[in-house]
């Protein structure tokens, strides 16, 4: 058995297959779509389209054809165990939505551009659940140091959240280039 000894250990640190920065943009955010002379059929065409692609990937929890804005409810982000189920656009956001759990919100803006047509902006947040302990752990110990006589019951009440906490990790750039990809290939009129 052969093994890389000394300075062999370890790639060299110019190579550049070996470090790869944040994935680019490849799509622009907004991105302009234009069905030609802006009108209210023209801007309900895009409406409709745009919905129908966000819809695709998450259910929609608020929708307003007058201010242009679409939101989703939060989805959770689907790991290696569903290959098929749309979301976590790379190998990477499937292993991190296999080993913890990542869910997604998304926001849509559509408004008119001062050059004609429409600017349809996509923010997609990506989140992390925090949880005190891992939720199927087993106990540690054989003895509890807790006495099982004191039960806390749980509180059912609609104006307090019982969605638990969720860590902020930024925007999936990577998600939002995959919808907007998708509505730039739509064929408006």
């Amino acid at each position: 058995m052969l093994m890389p000894v000394g300075c062999l250990s370890t790639p060299p640190a110019d190579n550049p297959l070996l470090l790869r920065p944040d994935a680019p943009r490849t799509c622009e955010n907004p991105v302009l779509i234009s069905p030609g002379t802006p009108s209210p059929s023209a801007y309900a065409e895009v409406y409709e389209k745009v919905l129908n692609v966000v819809d695709d990937y998450f259910d929609i929890a608020y929708t307003n054809r007058y201010d242009g804005r679409i939101l989703s409810h939060p989805k959770i982000a689907p790991g290696f165990e569903r290959p098929l189920a749309a979301g976590s656009p790379n190998f990477y956001e499937r292993a991190l939505a296999t080993m913890q759990t990542m869910r997604y919100r998304c926001q849509v803006q559509i408004r008119s551009a001062e050059q004609g047509g429409y600017l349809v902006q996509v923010i997609v947040y990506r989140e992390l659940e925090d949880l005190g302990r891992p939720s199927r752990a087993p106990s540690g110990s054989v003895f509890r140091d807790s006495p099982t006589i004191d039960r806390q019951f749980e509180v059912v009440d609609p104006s307090i959240p019982t969605d638990g906490a969720w860590i902020p990790k930024g925007r999936s750039v990577e998600l939002e280039d995959k919808i907007l990809k998708q509505i730039r290939r739509c064929q408006f009129e």
